[in-house]
């Protein structure tokens, strides 16, 4: 049973957002202004649909916190949906006789409206489609900030980039502390470190927009300071690697995760991929920088900087639609329109954050004992200090 356990629950034009994380220590500092900078930046790039010009997402914290503080108990969190104001009768909880407004019965191709609406025989797909929207992760950088706090109390820095959207990549090496990339990287409106792709990035965004297509991307997100140890090799639904690839498969839109070299070191020896050891101070051991690995060996963190890379298909809902079939009377038409991004991968990159993070500050409370944040704070940097030494 994983010791940070959360839920999150709320349709994309419902009331509200909700979330509930039970497993943080008592007397972690957190305030809702923390909270909400991850929330903020979740809004931002370029190609994002008018939905980020309604939605403010402030969070109210419910139960859990006082005074600044967490208590140890679950902490609960509330997120308004201001869009609701205009779906008030379509998204309402009570029962309604006849045909809701804006039923949906013509399936968006590669969405989830077809087959969730088999899986839980809902001939309106809109039950389906409210749900799997991405607007839930608003939720998830919110309970996410939360970790991303424990985290930073240990020394732990997480921070992200885009490396490519369609056929745009910025491969430029990461010459900035972890710490302070993203200030750097968030300047960017498609949170690019190249100024020179972004302007092309961007023109590609417009072309799409016009042209009513989406476009997909890569995305990298980058933990430093992360102690040695986390996870292990023991049994396969604790390794740390597996637990990473879990949490970013299960956002919308992803198709594929790598750790260090991933798929680019399936096409080279092993004498290229693997990290050497080589003798450091005081019998020590140290590998001069490198981390193809992407700082987990064996299901467990070495102690180097997590590198994940992220592949994100274009959004599903396209403004001049792909066919479908209408279910209702089995004709061929266009598939339903849905307002929607152009291009989320920025969005996507800060959302990932927000997922390590939530994978690490797990494992943390899986290794060290810890209920409060003095007690986790200390066991942690006796861990350091001992494996210092070796």
């Amino acid at each position: 049973m994983p010791r940070l356990r959360y839920l999150t629950a709320g349709e994309s034009h419902g009331p509200a957002l909700s979330g509930i994380m039970e497993g943080l220590p008592a007397g972690m500092p957190i305030t809702v202004e923390e909270i909400h900078t991850d929330g903020r930046r979740r809004m931002m790039g370029y190609g994002r649909g008018n939905r980020m010009k309604i939605e403010t997402d402030e969070v109210k914290i419910l139960a859990g916190v006082r005074r600044g503080e967490t208590l140890g108990s679950p902490v609960s969190l509330y997120i308004e949906n201001r869009d609701h104001q205009k779906w008030l009768e379509i998204m309402t909880a009570e029962p309604r006789e006849g045909e809701a407004a804006r039923a949906v019965y013509i399936p968006r191709p590669g969405h989830t409206d077809r087959v969730g609406g088999l899986k839980y025989d809902r001939a309106d797909m809109r039950d389906i489609l409210e749900r799997a929207s991405a607007r839930e992760t608003a939720m998830r950088v919110a309970l996410g900030a939360l970790a991303r706090k424990l985290l930073s109390e240990l020394g732990v820095s997480i921070a992200s980039r885009v490396v490519r959207i369609g056929e745009v990549v910025d491969e430029t090496p990461l010459d900035a502390d972890i710490a302070t990339l993203n200030a750097r990287v968030d300047q960017s409106p498609v949170r690019v470190l190249d100024a020179g792709a972004a302007e092309r990035i961007m023109k590609n965004i417009d072309a799409s927009k016009e042209a009513g297509d989406t476009l997909g991307g890569v995305f990298e997100v980058v933990a430093g300071g992360v102690p040695i140890g986390l996870g292990s090799h023991a049994q396969w639904d604790r390794r740390l690697d597996g637990r990473v690839g879990e949490a970013f498969l299960a956002l919308n839109a992803m198709k594929g995760v790598e750790l260090g070299l991933g798929f680019r070191g399936a096409a080279l020896p092993g004498s290229a991929v693997h990290d050497s050891y080589f003798p450091g101070e005081n019998g020590t051991l140290t590998r001069y920088g490198s981390n193809r690995a992407g700082g987990i060996e064996g299901g467990i963190s070495t102690g180097q900087p997590i590198v994940v890379r992220v592949a994100m298909k274009p959004i599903s809902t396209l403004m001049k639609p792909l066919p479908s079939v209408d279910l209702r009377t089995g004709e061929a038409t266009s598939a339903y329109i849905e307002r929607s991004d152009v291009c989320a991968v920025p969005a996507a990159a800060v959302i990932g954050e927000s997922l390590l993070a939530l994978v690490l500050a797990d494992a943390v409370l899986e290794t060290f004992p810890g209920d409060t944040m003095n007690m986790l704070r200390d066991y942690v940097g006796a861990w350091r200090e001992r494996i210092h030494a070796r």
